[in-house]
């Protein structure tokens, strides 16, 4: 996106992200486009930074195993008396 719109002569060409295109922000009703752009750019490199300072990062491996079985039932326990068995 950024390298899209560094390609434009006008300030006011962007990407529209609820329309999916690129067109004149401003007359699409986006009021600040520059600031929309700075924002989005500001918040990347932050996120990025705290990353690459980030000594460790802990991810889950998703592992594709079947459900465990369903408890069985706790009748006939002793020690649990009242329960009508």
């Amino acid at each position: 996106v950024s390298g899209n719109l560094l390609r434009e002569d006008d300030e006011t060409q962007g990407f529209n992200a609820a329309t999916d295109t690129y067109e004149n922000l401003v007359a699409a009703g986006v009021i600040d486009p520059t600031k929309v752009v700075r924002t989005a750019l500001q918040d990347a490199a932050s996120v990025a930074g705290l990353l690459i300072t980030t000594e460790a990062a802990i991810a889950e491996i998703v592992e594709d195993k079947p459900a465990m079985p369903a408890m069985p039932d706790m009748g006939g326990m002793g020690g649990m008396g009242g329960m009508g068995f």
